[in-house]
């Protein structure tokens, strides 16, 4: 018998490095991190879903069958309804109610938290205890795609492509899969080294010792379904029709020379970028924490220069982390506003209102 409650957690992310290469076909080296947004579910006799989100105090009533579509956290919801449903796993009527901590378009990937975590309690009513804890060296996906072992009927790598689908089709917002990865996978004290290419993920060892990382509030909220973020995926794939390439990765520097500005920029972005994920997973598994400062900072003059995606407002909180005694600091998330990243060595003091983050443990049923 499905049970009549679940209730399921899902962290945000900070990506270490390796921006705007997911989609891209290239790396990135997130970790999820201890804020995240909880759903809990009962299951009900109405043929609808009542949701709650506690934090702003609005809710939505929706039936199973209806695909209107709406603006918002209430379009996650029903998008994920529907997505559940469309894969074969269509969930009960119920009652939700969703708390977060991860501040919303703050670049820590609380809308990936919010999808994940509703498909894991949605799924648990349907009676698949999917989400719950796993051996480590088991679970990640093999560098063919696959999973090495799959969760009851729906494998975690098919409930990141599935709520991806709620973000890219509901919600408006043309992101990869980074986000819901990092937030599926993640484990403590560990770095996921993600390649998009094959949807393998490397567990890299992230012990920071008495180094810090930190993020800044820029102040500046960014919203994916926006039109930078989109703007630039388009600009991606222009370049990629141009070159001839199914994703940016598998061009080269030199190749991109022939594209058009700003093209040519975004493409040499990515080249770096993967260059630099690469190098900072070798840095952490030596335990270099001052080189992959200089990577982060690397990163953040690329985005800034090629990508363009900060904005005054991110680069004066770049410029606080550095004055604070950082020895790197760049934009995370899509860009366009957000939180700054910064690393911190033992003697340097962050400025105020900067929050402490280390990787912890991936989604999971409560």
């Amino acid at each position: 018998m499905p049970p009549e409650r679940a209730a399921a957690f899902a962290p945000g992310r900070v990506n270490l490095i390796g921006e705007h290469t997911d989609y891209n076909g290239g790396l990135a080296l997130p970790f999820a991190i201890s804020q995240g947004v909880t759903v809990r579910a009962e299951a009900s006799d109405e043929q609808c879903i009542r949701a709650l989100a506690v934090d702003i105090d609005e809710e939505d009533a929706f039936a199973l069958h209806d695909r209107g579509r709406v603006e918002g956290w209430r379009a996650f919801v029903r998008g994920t309804v529907a997505e559940l449903t469309s894969a074969g796993f269509p969930p009960p009527g119920a009652r939700l109610q969703i708390v977060g901590d991860v501040p919303p378009g703050a670049g820590l990937s609380s809308s990936a938290a919010l999808e994940v975590a509703l498909c894991l309690a949605l799924l648990a009513l349907t009676g698949n205890r999917d989400g719950q804890p796993r051996d480590a060296a088991e679970g990640f996906p093999r560098p063919d795609g696959e999973l090495s072992r799959a969760a009851g009927g729906l494998p975690r790598l098919e409930i990141a492509r599935l709520c991806a689908r709620v973000e890219n089709d509901w919600v408006g917002a043309q992101t990869g899969l980074l986000d819901q990865l990092a937030s599926l996978f993640g484990e403590v004290d560990t770095a996921l080294c993600i390649d998009f290419a094959t949807l393998g993920i490397d567990p890299v060892p992230l012990h920071l010792e008495d180094w810090r990382l930190v993020v800044l509030d820029s102040g500046e909220r960014h919203l994916h379904a926006g039109g930078g973020y989109n703007e630039r995926r388009a600009e991606c794939a222009r370049a990629c029709e141009l070159l001839g390439v199914r994703s940016l990765s598998e061009a080269s520097a030199p190749e991109a020379q022939r594209l058009p500005e700003p093209l040519r920029r975004r493409a040499l972005h990515v080249f770096a970028e993967n260059d630099r994920v690469r190098a900072a997973a070798e840095v952490l598994r030596s335990g270099d924490l001052p080189a992959l400062g200089a990577l982060l900072s690397a990163s953040h003059a690329s985005l800034r220069d090629c990508f363009e995606v900060s904005t005054p407002a991110v680069e004066a909180t770049v410029e606080r982390l550095l004055r604070a005694g950082a020895s790197g600091a760049r934009i995370v998330g899509g860009g366009f506003g957000g939180s700054v990243l910064g690393l911190f060595p033992p003697d340097a003091h962050p400025p105020a209102g900067a929050r402490e983050v280390r990787p912890g443990a991936g989604a999971r049923l409560l």
